[in-house]
């Protein structure tokens, strides 16, 4: 005989787990698609990444515009997270004296030479970046070389640049810094100080060019209204195909620098 159980005895539903995707834009414009995930057992609000995917997990009584609020908040750590697993997943692996490696600077892949020295210094010569370091696996300095060279190299395309630009703009920024950021490509301070990622010099002259000319038409309008975009556009007619560069290859371009500085 079948038996009888009592509805208040009756075990309760599992909560439904509701998943969906959300677009997010990073920081330096690069567009990644968040797993959204609404888990009524959560008791706040939880973002992840991992393995280059992003999570956001949102509790019972969190809104879809609590979860927009949270990413937007978090959208520099994000960056900073997806750069350093794709640092991390390269399959060449760090630096290491003597082997055969290529850097990229300005677009193209340059082949590494390395040379026995004392001290750590790195050069460009004739296509090829010249690795000089004591032979030994671990060179903390190598990295830091590296970070010169870039830096050096960025300079001198800023140097070439800036006359082309600066005429027509009400002021020259105060200083200009290149350094690496850990997801803008760039920015402009409120004392007019200028800032671009290190990371621009490894990829095409364009990118860097309209990041530059970006960052200088905020001396003329502080925000991203359309006058400033017609000031871009005026100046640099092809900033659009550069922003999908950065969009697309950004990521990459970062973990490469990553992987350079990291020798350090």
């Amino acid at each position: 005989m079948p038996r009888f159980r009592s509805p208040l005895f009756s075990p309760k539903p599992r909560p439904k787990i509701r998943r969906d995707t959300v677009p997010l834009r990073l920081a330096d414009g690069e567009r990644h698609a968040v797993s959204r995930v609404r888990d009524p057992r959560a008791r706040r609000i939880r973002l992840t990444v991992s393995d280059g995917r992003v999570r956001l997990t949102l509790p019972g009584w969190a809104s879809d515009r609590d979860g927009e609020l949270f990413l937007a908040r978090n959208r520099e750590w994000i960056g900073e997270q997806l750069a350093e697993q794709a640092a991390a997943c390269d399959p060449r692996g760090p630096l290491r004296w003597g082997r055969e490696d290529v850097i990229r600077l300005r677009g193209r892949e340059l082949p590494v030479e390395w040379r026995d020295g004392l001290f750590a210094r790195a050069d460009l010569q004739a296509g090829t970046v010249v690795i000089t370091a004591p032979r030994r696996a671990e060179n903390p300095g190598v990295g830091a070389a590296l970070g010169a060279l870039f830096e050096a190299e960025a300079r001198r395309e800023v140097a070439r640049l800036m006359p082309r630009y600066l005429n027509g703009l009400p002021r020259a920024p105060l200083s200009i810094r290149i350094r690496p950021l850990a997801s803008l490509w760039g920015s402009l301070g409120v004392r007019d100080t200028l800032s671009m990622d290190l990371s621009l010099i490894l990829g095409p002259p364009a990118a860097f060019e309209y990041v530059l000319v970006h960052e200088l038409c905020h001396l003329i309008h502080g925000d991203h209204s359309r006058r400033f975009w017609n000031a871009v556009e005026k100046r640099f007619p092809n900033w659009r195909r550069q922003r999908d560069f950065l969009n697309e290859d950004g990521l990459a371009m970062k973990a490469e620098l990553k992987r350079a500085l990291g020798s350090r």
